[in-house]
């Protein structure tokens, strides 16, 4: 008897679903954030909200006014019990609700109760409506993936191609990072190869209509063991395709034809797919491509030995910075180190895996528990850790991210070590700081637009809040670490009123903005405004990516397209309204992600 897989539960049936009509509960942000995955799915959006359109966020006002949605109150002077009878009524009106999405459950201070929430679950299943409640797992029948729907390389509208991740309710925040790694290493022409199979099934689709007189055709298998129907449900692309003959009929063509589509989604190469045109493709639905193998350009390097160095003195203590994040802007000090000498490493842990990836399989890493309350006991144990393997005659890398003595807390553990009888050496590393705003296309000097620049933190020792620079127009202001407490900066940057959180002169509202996170790496973003709109343009942007950082100046604006370099010629103040306007345009801030291409050469 055949044996079959047994089921491991704990898993999520994952669904390519398209609702016809979706009830989202709440108003609030999350409430926009999930009509807008409901809208993208073609599906008809109804809010109900406490307070109606008045109450909405200004996303949901913004969507209702263009009849994106319609939005009704839901408000009630008889407590939750009439409130219930209001949504029943509600939907005994609206008839065909698939899908309904409780979302005010983390809002404050109105945030809605347990108690209300399985009312409200209660009466949606009794209508068959399968529910998400926000932060309530057991009154959930879906779940929201992570996802990412893709750009159309050539026409930049969005692309079928769209991806979700989901943990399983394991790790909500690693599911959207281990989807920004999954997006980063999928090529640009991937988005064009899936529109050219789409069209190639829709043209083999249309040969099988034309060849039976408009009747759809059967593409199934009699044995139901072949379905080419639906994405991914080929299991056998290889099967054999019979020879052609003269009395072949419509159907035994249109399965041939699909066959042929399935064989070249699974085996031609991205770039292939992603050229076809469409004479190519109808060619290839008469079986007249040549059957000529397929070259691949493959870029590698040429495998050789590696020696080590000559043996160096035992038990030395390294500082070594590891730059900004991309793995070819290590210095050439700090590769040695970390492929040839280390027998211990000690890391940060913002250091990127592209990077912890060049030390040998060999050598021991150990990552800093450097988490929000234990910074300080995380950093005296990775202190005590590098002395207690340096006495036993190891070389240890202490790895940072960055420079060393750039906000690294290096001078803390050169004279912790020296103490201890050791004087570590500190190899430079480059400076975010200083590589970041190059990788977001911002010169932290440009003449005519900043002279000067200052780099200072946003956070100070235990978590204080530190005394921020004054404003000067000619000068970039760049903040580490302040990303997390943006509100906190914005709000002591552009306070009128006398404050020790800051030196001098207010800056003004209007002043550009960038956050840079995740600087020089694939899921590089960047969110650029202005001062009065940064905190909302944040928040609009969904999780934050550590590490970021703040670059507050004119020189924010002054290379972004035809460039801007006169900001510091007398009166040019003047014309700051307009000088914003030609930069952001008709939006409030804008979002980059990724880096330039060309990095891959690196």
């Amino acid at each position: 008897m055949l044996e079959y897989p047994e089921p491991t539960k704990g898993a999520s049936l994952i669904l390519a679903f398209r609702p016809t009509r979706v009830l989202i509960l709440g108003s609030g942000p999350l409430a926009a954030s999930r009509t807008f995955s409901a809208l993208e799915a073609d599906s008809e959006v109804l809010i109900l909200a406490q307070g109606g359109l008045e109450s909405a966020c200004e996303e949901i006002k913004w969507r209702a006014s263009r009849s994106q949605v319609k939005v009704s109150d839901w408000s009630s002077d008889g407590g939750d019990s009439q409130e219930t009878t209001v949504l029943e009524k509600f939907l005994d009106d609206t008839p065909g609700i698939s899908l309904a999405c409780i979302t005010d459950t983390a809002i404050h201070p109105h945030r809605r109760s347990r108690d209300s929430c399985e009312r409200i679950y209660r009466v949606l299943k009794a209508r068959n409506i399968q529910v998400n409640t926000t932060d309530i797992p057991d009154l959930c029948d879906f779940t929201f993936t992570s996802t990412h729907r893709f750009t159309d390389a050539t026409t930049q509208k969005a692309s079928p191609l769209q991806i979700g991740v989901t943990t399983n309710g394991q790790g909500c925040r690693l599911s959207s990072r281990l989807r920004r790694d999954i997006v980063s290493k999928v090529p640009s022409h991937a988005t064009l190869a899936v529109s050219n199979i789409g069209r190639l099934r829709s043209l083999a689709k249309e040969k099988a209509s034309e060849s039976k007189g408009k009747e759809p055709v059967s593409l199934v298998e009699d044995d139901g063991s072949d379905e080419i129907e639906e994405d991914s449900a080929v299991t056998t692309p290889n099967r054999p395709v019979p020879s052609r003959s003269t009395s072949e009929t419509a159907v035994e063509s249109a399965r041939r034809r699909m066959k042929w589509v399935a064989q070249v989604s699974e085996y031609w190469p991205l770039t292939k797919l992603a050229s076809l045109t469409e004479t190519d493709m109808s060619e290839l639905l008469e079986g007249e491509v040549p059957e000529t193998p397929l070259t691949q350009s493959l870029m590698g390097i040429s495998a050789s030995s590696i020696h080590s160095l000559p043996s160096l003195n035992r038990g030395r203590i390294f500082l070594v910075g590891s730059g900004p994040g991309h793995p070819s802007l290590l210095t050439q000090a700090t590769h040695t180190i970390l492929t040839r000498l280390a027998d211990l490493v000690l890391s940060d842990k913002l250091v990127p895996d592209a990077v912890l990836a060049l030390i040998p399989k060999s050598v021991e890493v150990r990552i800093a528990k450097k988490f929000p309350g234990n910074a300080e006991g995380a950093q005296m144990e990775m202190m005590e850790a590098a002395i207690e393997a340096a006495n036993r005659g190891l070389t240890v890398v202490r790895l940072k991210q960055g420079d060393p003595v750039v906000y690294g807390r290096a001078g803390e553990e050169v004279l912790y070590f020296r103490s201890h009888g050791f004087e570590p050496l500190i190899i430079p590393g480059v400076s975010s700081a200083l590589a970041a705003p190059t990788f977001a296309g911002i010169p932290v000097t440009q003449r005519g637009a900043a002279e000067s620049f200052i780099v200072c933190t946003g956070v100070g020792r235990r978590g204080k809040e530190i005394q921020l620079p004054a404003y000067e127009r000619g000068r970039t202001l760049v903040i580490l670490m302040g990303v997390a407490r943006l509100a906190q900066v914005v709000q002591s940057l552009t306070n009128t009123l006398p404050s020790n959180k800051r030196e001098g002169a207010a800056y003004p509202l209007n002043t550009p903005v960038a956050i840079i996170e995740r600087a020089s790496m694939p899921d590089q973003r960047v969110i650029t405004s202005t001062l009065k709109d940064i905190v909302q343009a944040l928040e609009s942007s969904g999780d934050q990516r550590p590490p970021g950082m703040i670059i507050v100046g004119w020189s924010v604006l002054c290379l972004h397209g035809r460039g801007d370099t006169e900001v510091l010629e007398e009166g040019a103040e003047k014309g700051d309204e307009r000088r914003v306007e030609r930069w952001l345009g008709a939006h409030k801030w804008r979002v980059e992600t990724g880096i330039d291409a060309n990095w891959d050469l690196f």
